[in-house]
């Protein structure tokens, strides 16, 4: 048989070995989040031990040819004889880590591929150590260069194979160059390493692609499921922590997920238990794991992943892993929700993720109920006026905007969740605080602008210059709404060039709060009545700019409502001042 069909033979049977130990690899979790997750130094270092113990092993598997190109039968290739060379999947490993790591683990594991192969040989091969980096470097580079223009998380199998081509090409190149003497193994070699390297990076890739796409549809289905959840479970945690709202909402929650047993606890007491073990889990008894006690006593997400961490009472329960959230009202802690796994391989990121996600929406439902106890000691008119703050169509909205990312970007639309959830929480400050710092305040914008973002991409572009301290107080929301007003009403069905630039500056003893659109202005007949009382129009009430300047007279005087300038067809400009007022530490220092 032609010698060159021999080794393409070989080298399919040394691609194979690779792809089954990534396989391996893969099956492995923290491998998985490494592949995923790789910004940091720790996960970089774990990626480059990998790959260098995958580029090694390419070697010492590889296909030795003698002086006279015979492929030669060997086992683990330790030394190689003085004139012989090795035909192997080296630049496989090389080229998959600079791709998934970038260049500088590229670049390393390109130092590590080549010393070995050098030290295998002799110093004459000292040239597979530059060629290698370059390769490691190159790799790490183009996929960078790709990721930044596709706004993608891994490159495709398709550009990877092109990449492979390249790569082995310019290992040949460098054979070449610095041992003419190898033109003939070359010109034997040169189709099955390069075709064979390639199709192996093809199918390195794909197989991570396959793993990441499961990962993001699980993602997309668990981000469906939270939102279902949430709406379910509103009613029931709106009324505060006891038997009867426990154990309905676990209930629901069991329905929607696959965890094997669900609980509530509060004050040591078990509210709910539903699913296997809730034979001995009792309800309304105290609690009867280390678990639920130690996550009662930290405050903190506490991960079980064995039955002695989770530390039962009962001798003969089933549950084998388990999650802890603990459950919190103006963070402080109230209760936890447990998720419990009869098989401890059950408790993976997924779990973790969807356990935590569900337990700060449960947190916030739970803050919502308290907030309204709380509202109901205030007098009827000032009930009325805060809640009108709330808009419930931007709820409704950011809801279905978030729906819709579901399958389109699950990683947008999680980020989404927690945009309105911060959003959501401003709004129950909203309710408890006359004040809040400054940097509540513009960390509350930030999440209204990521939510309308969302819905209506590129169409404005807004700016907050602070030049003075985050700690300072404001009313809750004086800047979002002027943003919002910008937004529905000066920029209407305007689609490009809408600007808002917001500036909070210290002139003498008052904050100066300064909103600047170039919208399309207010009529001057309007102008005068805007902040002054409640309008009808086709856009709007105005109530919002009404609550907010009653508030502003409320809370520091005339000199500190509203001022409006604008200009029909140019814009408009909002001016607030409000007193400083100064910090002990301030008049001590003054």
């Amino acid at each position: 048989m032609d010698n060159t069909i021999v080794l393409s033979f070989l080298m399919l049977e040394r691609v194979g070995l690779i792809l089954i130990l990534a396989c391996l690899l893969v099956g492995i979790r923290s491998f998985r989040e490494v592949l995923f997750d790789n910004h940091t130094a720790s996960a970089r270092v774990r990626l480059i031990l990998i790959f260098s113990l995958f580029a090694i092993f390419a070697n010492i598997t590889g296909v030795a040819i003698d002086p006279d190109n015979n492929i030669q039968a060997s086992g683990f290739i330790l030394n190689l004889p003085k004139g012989y060379s090795i035909a192997n999947t080296r630049l496989l490993a090389v080229t998959t880590s600079g791709i998934i790591g970038g260049p500088v683990v590229g670049g390393i594991v390109g130092a590590v591929a080549g010393i070995h192969r050098m030290i295998q040989g002799d110093i004459a091969g000292w040239f597979y150590v530059p060629s290698s980096i370059l390769v490691g470097l190159l790799s790490g580079f183009l996929f960078q260069n790709h990721l930044h223009d596709q706004d993608e998380r891994t490159i495709s199998p398709t550009r990877g194979f092109l990449i492979g081509l390249l790569m082995e090409t310019i290992q040949m190149g460098f054979a070449l160059f610095f041992s003419p003497t190898k033109l003939t193994l070359v010109s034997f070699a040169f189709g099955p390493m390069v075709f064979f390297n390639s199709l192996g990076t093809y199918l390195f890739l794909l197989i991570i692609n396959m793993i990441l796409n499961q990962e993001q549809d699980a993602r997309a289905v668990q981000t469906h499921d939270v939102l279902t959840l949430a709406n379910q479970t509103l009613p029931y945690f709106r009324e505060g922590l006891n038997f009867q709202s426990a154990q309905h909402s676990t209930a629901i929650i069991k329905a929607h997920t696959n965890f094997s047993a669900i609980s509530i606890t509060a004050n040591n007491v078990v509210l709910s238990f539903l699913g296997d073990g809730s034979d001995h889990h009792i309800v309304g008894g105290e609690l009867t794991t280390q678990l639920s006690r130690k996550v009662m006593a930290t405050n903190q997400v506490v991960f079980a992943k064995s039955k002695a961490e989770i530390g039962c009472s009962d001798p003969n329960c089933h549950l084998h892993a388990a999650i802890s959230v603990p459950l919190d009202i103006d963070d402080k802690m109230i209760g936890s929700l447990n998720f419990y796994f009869t098989n401890a391989k059950s408790l993976d990121t997924v779990a973790e993720e969807l356990a935590t996600g569900l337990a700060t929406i449960f947190s916030s439902q739970l803050e919502l109920g308290h907030a309204e106890d709380q509202s109901k000691l205030v007098k009827e008119a000032e009930i009325k006026s805060l809640q009108a703050q709330i808009n419930p169509h931007f709820f409704f909205n950011a809801m279905n905007t978030i729906s819709i990312m579901v399958r389109k970007d699950p990683v947008k639309a999680r980020e989404l969740m927690l945009s309105l959830s911060t959003y959501f929480r401003a709004n129950l400050a909203g309710v408890r605080d006359i004040e809040i710092s400054i940097s509540k305040e513009i960390e509350y914008v930030n999440a209204y602008l990521e939510l309308e973002e969302a819905r209506f991409p590129d169409k404005f572009e807004i700016k907050i210059w602070n030049h003075v301290d985050e700690s300072r107080l404001i009313p809750p929301f004086t800047i979002q709404i002027l943003i919002d007003n910008a937004i529905k009403h000066g920029f209407d069905t305007r689609k490009t060039n809408n600007h808002v630039d917001v500036t909070i500056n210290r002139i003498r003893d008052n904050l100066q709060l300064v909103v600047v659109d170039n919208g399309s202005g207010i009529p001057p007949d309007i102008i005068d009545k805007l902040g002054q009382q409640n309008m009808c129009s086709k856009t709007g009430s105005g109530t919002a700019l009404y609550n907010l300047n009653q508030r502003l007279i409320g809370l520091y005087g005339e000199d500190s409502k509203l001022q409006i300038e604008s200009k029909v067809g140019k814009g408009t400009r909002f001016t607030i001042l409000i007193p400083v007022k100064e910090t002990n530490n301030e008049n001590l220092n003054s």
